[in-house]
């Protein structure tokens, strides 16, 4: 923790060599976070270049309450969020606020995958649906939440996350059975 406040210092002094230890430091756990949020290597990368930028350029704005990790977690988080707003990739999803899917996901077959499986399969999901997964299932946010950032309601984001689910299990069900 304290050389993390000592990178800090350094980083906001404009030092090369402290960004690239910040860098180093998280770039790793980071790229997996983009690679969740991102349909392939490439876009995870460009996601990840992004989130970095904007982490040096508001590292001013950081207060050392909580982690640096979750800070910049979340830094990346919203980069993702933000590159597919920006690459207008929502603009053909369908609002579906009464659209009932029979949640019946067994997650126990999630157990017989590795993550690699896993992510290669998440990453077939249309982006909306991924994003959400990601946002609920792995990264903690609510409904709410969620809904506030794609401007969607509590209820549209509880149905594409059930979505989401249903086809996951579809196509689990899938590459078992290969």
């Amino acid at each position: 923790m304290h050389s993390e406040k000592k990178i800090i210092e350094k980083c906001l002094k404009n030092d090369t060599k402290a960004q690239e230890k910040l860098y180093r430091l998280f770039s790793q756990k980071m790229f997996g976070v983009c690679l969740r949020f991102a349909k392939n290597k490439m876009e995870a990368e460009d996601i990840l270049q992004e989130g970095f930028i904007k982490v040096f350029s508001f590292l001013k704005n950081y207060r050392n309450e909580g982690s640096l990790e979750g800070w910049i977690r979340k830094t990346m988080i919203n980069t993702a969020i933000n590159y597919y707003r920006k690459n207008a990739r929502f603009a053909n999803e369908v609002d579906i606020d009464n659209y009932e899917v029979k949640q019946n996901v067994n997650e126990s077959v999630i157990d017989r995958f590795a993550a690699n499986e896993l992510l290669k399969i998440i990453n077939t999901l249309p982006d909306i649906y991924r994003l959400i997964f990601n946002m609920s299932a792995i990264e903690g946010y609510t409904h709410k939440e969620i809904g506030e950032i794609f401007n969607i309601s509590e209820n549209t984001s509880k149905s594409q996350l059930m979505r989401a689910k249903s086809i996951l299990q579809q196509k689990l069900k899938e590459f078992e059975n290969k």
